[in-house]
């Protein structure tokens, strides 16, 4: 009986042997293929990486040189280098928030017809440069304000739009909204190459590509179907091969109750601050991060002291007693939450201490037990982000220019521009002033570059608002941008 029962068994085993052979011979081929992709995806990623970095190495030979190079030409071209690479590793962040669970939305009142015009306003020269057409395609009984998080909307939206531009090379891409029961459908339709049946199964999977040899690392769609997830929503795809595609995305956007108030205008430029002088500790061990530092606190009339290790820190920190330290995490062979700590156990609670870096509060470096510092701020950073903290830590009350910031010597008023233009002006006005108190230099690059391309009259004020934007002196961009409206009356 004990025979007959073993000589089933191995039977039903053997049975069930072509099957386990086939799930072993299907992970391998998936995890085969995972591999396959990941290759591809360093290669495009490395080449992504290198040609941004090339101009920045490039542009700072010829300056070093001096050899006849327009320095402001030069420092556009590498600010607008680094904030690609700025972007891509934007783009493997919001990957590994997404993977690990870590990302929050936000929840606040925007005005939706205006939210989409805008955002049509800053893709429209990156379409009419292909030839192409957008449309914005809208019922007139959109409701003015709903609830959402706008930087996560807006991303999901522009990397739907830029996609199409960017794989349809005539016809026309259109956004089409639609709003019933507070659900918004957003179709993205385009007139381009079309996407195989069996592309369509993974151009949502992180590190693929498809469409032949178009530029990208493979991270817009696998970012964009995880947000709108998150968002609670849906997005389906149809496209045939040479006709077109078209992407829609489904999401409750429910109204507020009342309607928010305006925001206030912006401030002033930060010219000091009232009180006595406040010492500052930075340690970094890049000279040109101090630097920096030392440019946007000294003329504000912080007495400013350096250290790159932590030892001279501590010595630093003991001679001068500084009010308040700002300390990067990843310093030469050294910790810096353990550079805090020390500074905490010596100085007490009266010293303020803020972290500063490029690795998250939550990295690994991170102690297990309760931080020193007050506050983190993570590179790259806003100056206007850091003022605010460092305001918050040291209790200070800021020394403003008061209205809008001056023109430059000799330099012509600009035009004024037609009032026919008005709305649209407001508008343009209106994102410039957001994407400043945002510090989202990228946006404003588009929101300026569409301001001019409204009317010729608006290039000299355009290029002021460059100009502002090139020596990053976000309050005089902000009163430039309150301006616009004002020359359209």
């Amino acid at each position: 009986m004990m025979a007959g029962q073993r000589h089933d068994g191995l039977t039903a085993e053997g049975a069930s042997a072509p099957d386990a052979l086939a799930r072993l011979a299907a992970a391998k081929d998936a995890a085969e293929a995972a591999n396959e992709a990941k290759t591809r995806f360093l290669a495009s990623l490395a080449h992504e990486i290198r040609s941004p970095l090339n101009a920045i190495y490039g542009y700072a030979q010829l300056l070093e040189r001096s050899e006849g190079t327009d320095p402001l030409a030069a420092a556009r071209v590498i600010r607008r280098s680094a904030e690609h690479l700025s972007s891509l590793v934007e783009g493997l962040l919001d990957i590994a928030q997404i993977e690990g669970g870590a990302l929050t939305l936000a929840r606040e009142p925007i005005r939706f017809p205006e939210f989409l015009d805008q955002l049509i306003d800053m893709l429209q020269l990156q379409a009419r440069a292909k030839g192409l057409a957008l449309v914005l395609d809208r019922p007139p009984g959109l409701p003015e304000f709903v609830n959402t998080d706008p930087k996560r909307l807006r991303q999901v939206l522009i990397n739907l739009v830029t996609n199409a531009i960017k794989f349809t090379d005539q016809g026309t891409v259109t956004l089409r909204v639609e709003y019933r029961n507070q659900l918004a459908t957003f179709s993205v339709i385009d007139t381009g190459i079309g996407i195989a049946p069996a592309d369509a199964e993974r151009i949502f999977a992180p590190f693929e590509r498809v469409g032949g040899e178009r530029p990208g690392v493979g991270l817009g769609l696998a970012i964009t179907q995880a947000l709108v997830h998150i968002m609670g929503g849906e997005i389906t795809v149809e496209s045939m091969p040479g006709e077109g595609s078209c992407f829609r995305v489904r999401l409750m956007l429910s109204q507020p109750l009342s309607p928010p108030t305006d925001p206030a205008p912006a401030a002033g430029a930060v010219t000091g601050y009232l009180g006595r002088e406040r010492r500052v500790l930075l340690i970094d061990d890049d000279p040109a991060h101090l630097t920096m530092l030392r440019g946007l606190l000294e003329p504000l009339g912080f007495q400013v002291h350096d250290a790159s290790t932590g030892a001279r820190a501590l010595a630093l920190a003991a001679e001068v007693q500084p009010d308040l330290v700002l300390c990067d995490v990843m310093l030469a062979g050294e910790n810096g939450w353990d550079i805090a700590a020390q500074l905490r156990r010596r100085h007490g609670e009266a010293l303020r201490i803020v972290m500063v870096s490029g690795e998250g509060p939550l990295s690994a470096l991170a102690p297990a037990a309760l931080p020193a510092n007050d506050a983190f701020v993570m590179k790259p950073f806003d100056f206007a982000v850091l003022l605010d903290v460092i305001a918050a830590q040291l209790e200070l009350v800021w020394l403003r220019v008061a209205g809008a910031a001056p023109a430059a010597a000799g330099a012509a008023p600009s035009p004024r521009l037609p009032a026919a233009l008005g709305p649209q002006l407001v508008a343009h006005g209106a994102e410039i002033a957001r994407l400043v108190r945002i510090g989202h230099v990228r946006g404003l690059e588009g929101a300026i570059d569409a301001l001019a391309a409204l009317t010729p009259e608006a290039a000299p004020l355009a290029d002021r608002m460059r100009a502002a934007l090139d020596r990053f002196d976000l309050a005089a961009l902000a009163a430039l941008a309150q301006t616009v409206a004002a020359d359209a009356e």
